[in-house]
């Protein structure tokens, strides 16, 4: 029988074991308001954060533009599938923010 990772691999490539170690390092944070807005913040392997907007599957990498929407060499970044594994794996860090504060995350200009 396949374990996990190597169903995951065979799927999506090094980008899973990328993701995989992202889930493990508790990386993933799902950043919430009092007026509902929601988001996902994933700090990189570089350190980075990166937000990821999982309702219409968008990350703010330059990976994502690259890879994904650019050249479609991938269905995925790292930080969207380590999203969506860390919400399987019941292992997503969970962070009230006021709305201010959210307004401030979705309106970041990426350096």
């Amino acid at each position: 029988m396949l374990t996990v990772r190597v169903r995951l691999k065979f799927i999506f490539g090094p980008t899973a074991l990328y993701a995989l170690d992202l889930v493990d390092q508790r990386s993933v944070t799902h950043v919430t308001s009092p007026s509902r807005r929601s988001t996902f913040q994933v700090t990189g392997s570089s350190g980075k954060m990166y937000t990821c907007y999982k309702a219409c599957h968008y990350c703010s990498c330059p990976a994502f533009s690259f890879s994904v929407l650019r050249r479609h060499e991938s269905m995925v970044c790292k930080h969207i599938l380590a999203v969506y594994l860390s919400q399987a794996m019941g292992t997503c860090q969970e962070l009230m923010v006021s709305d201010k504060q959210m307004i401030e995350i979705l309106l970041a200009k990426e350096d």
